[in-house]
């Protein structure tokens, strides 16, 4: 394999091309459509459907809304986001799933399937939350609604790319156990209803890091595989890195990429060439 990954065509994204929307409470990214933004050359990629990069101001955020039939996880960059099931008040007992107060490094992950209504919001007295909001669209409709929520550790990326998401194991005919069990194809992941990964890292000023497509066997398809390569505004515009070694597929905080024509078992190195240690993130998708 050749080290630029010759035969993948890279497109960028650039971050001012994105869709923009300052609300005042909330300035948000539109990778994709999005609400009233609308461009119909970017409404999906693959199973992945929306990729906002949003900031909330201190109390403020998302009140009770529906979902339905959408992969939804959120990403913490910085600050905190409470996210609480619209059934529960606010002292009420639970477990981290139905009420929890995201910090760095926290992923929660809700599967809409039937419908299920929550809250998301920065309940923080001075500081702004920072942010990834993503939906995938799932494999089959109507499905139980659930809650993940886990903590995936910064040292851990620094040293490569973490598993954050994988498909659940059962896959699309999964038992009601096993998908009471939720077991990912990726030991320590959260579990998806689609054929989709998510990995993140933090690299290093002048190093590279490799992800490997499809995973070790976690994917069912395998061929013309379709990743989304986001990096995240979080260094003040000094990270920076380089995709499969071109000099055209550099990108600056706030870019992505569109690689397709990928296959599992390729190799997507990602070098850090800015002056600032790059967290990117990776949406590998059939």
């Amino acid at each position: 394999m050749s080290k630029a990954l010759s035969h993948a065509k890279i497109v960028p994204r650039r971050s001012s091309e994105r869709g923009h929307a300052n609300h005042g409470w909330l300035n948000s990214y539109h990778t994709f459509s999005f609400a009233n933004y609308y461009e119909p050359k970017f409404e999906s990629f693959g199973a992945l459907r929306v990729l906002n990069e949003d900031r909330v101001d201190p109390q403020s955020g998302f009140p009770t809304h529906p979902h339905r039939d959408a992969e939804i996880f959120s990403y913490i960059l910085s600050g905190e986001l409470t996210h609480r099931d619209s059934m529960l008040k606010n002292n009420a007992q639970a477990s981290k799933d139905d009420f929890y107060r995201m910090r760095r490094g926290d992923v929660q992950f809700t599967t809409g399937g039937k419908g299920v209504a929550h809250s998301e919001e920065n309940e923080h007295d001075t500081e702004t939350v920072h942010f990834l909001q993503i939906w995938a669209l799932p494999w089959a409709r109507g499905l139980p609604p659930t809650y993940h929520t886990s903590t995936f550790d910064d040292d851990a990326k620094r040293s490569g790319f973490v598993t954050i998401i994988s498909p659940l194991k059962g896959g699309v005919r999964a038992t009601p156990e096993e998908e009471k069990a939720a077991v990912p194809l990726v030991k320590g992941s959260i579990p998806i209803h689609a054929d989709l990964l998510m990995g993140a890292s933090i690299i290093p000023p002048g190093q590279t890091f490799a992800w490997k497509i499809g995973g070790d066997g976690a994917v069912k398809s395998t061929s013309d595989r379709k990743t989304y390569v986001h990096l995240p505004m979080t260094k003040g515009g000094k990270a920076k890195i380089r995709l499969a070694g071109r000099d055209d597929a550099i990108l600056s905080e706030g870019d992505g990429a569109f690689v397709s024509g990928v296959n599992a078992g390729d190799e997507l190195r990602v070098e850090s060439v800015g002056e600032a240690e790059a967290e990117v993130v990776v949406l590998d998708s059939n």
